[in-house]
């Protein structure tokens, strides 16, 4: 198999859902691995590259939240979560443990594909940024580092704050229009590549999610800053 294809991890306890992923996958050029739960995931892992995970969150064994609290903060994979329709409950515990997206079930495979290639956009728009805009690398982000050239954020000793892809397409937006807020559909449109539902709280527990890594104190933000009623603001004393 070509090494060069995008690899996609499934992950479901359910063997008609994972073969039918890889079929419908396998049929447009992805390469994809399969695993029935948290242990063959892992396994995969420890000797594969994965360009994006897509887990089932109700598994019987380990179900998809306990894998993910697992993976995360060291692994920084994408990964979709896969959960029952209407399972808002578990999208928002999924969401504030480093899931970047979320699909309701049954599984729209056109869709799913969709947010697949909406992930790898997001990377490849951070290649091409650093590549025509080298000078922009090392740009300060509050007390922070924003290294675009390794798409890393540095704390000021230099070590590594550890992001998803989605945190860090977050922090690329602000860094992007520092001084103007931003409202949550320009948001998801810029780092997620998507139209904000009024009730879609996927921006809003990222925001959370970003503040506990950066702030000083969490509770009251001096460098995302809540603009009440509109939306957010990046603009560090």
């Amino acid at each position: 198999m070509d090494d060069q294809k995008t690899h996609v991890l499934v992950c479901d306890d359910e063997v008609d859902v994972r073969e039918m992923l890889q079929e419908y996958l396998g049929k447009r050029g992805y390469k994809v691995s399969a695993a029935s739960g948290g242990d063959a995931l892992r396994q995969i892992l420890s000797v594969n590259a994965v360009d994006v995970i897509v887990m089932d969150i109700n598994m019987p064994k380990e179900d998809g939240l306990s894998v993910l609290r697992s993976l995360r903060p060291d692994d920084t994979t994408p990964v979709i979560m896969l959960t029952a329709a209407g399972d808002v409950v578990d999208r928002i515990v999924g969401l504030e443990m480093g899931a970047d997206d979320y699909l309701g079930k049954p599984v729209d495979l056109r869709e799913l594909e969709a947010r697949i290639k909406a992930i790898l956009r997001r990377e490849a728009i951070h290649e091409t940024t650093t590549k025509e805009n080298p000078d922009i690398n090392g740009a300060p982000f509050g007390e922070f580092t924003l290294d675009k050239d390794a798409a890393k954020l540095l704390a000021a000793d230099g070590t590594e704050v550890q992001l998803t892809a989605m945190e860090y397409s977050l922090i690329k937006v602000f860094a992007e229009n520092k001084g103007r807020v931003l409202n949550r559909d320009q948001l998801l449109e810029q780092a997620h590549d998507r139209s904000w539902d009024p009730f879609d709280r996927s921006i809003d527990i990222r925001i959370s999610r970003l503040r506990r890594k950066l702030e000083t104190n969490p509770e009251k933000p001096e460098i995302i800053r809540t603009v009440r009623g509109i939306g957010y603001l990046y603009d560090p004393k």
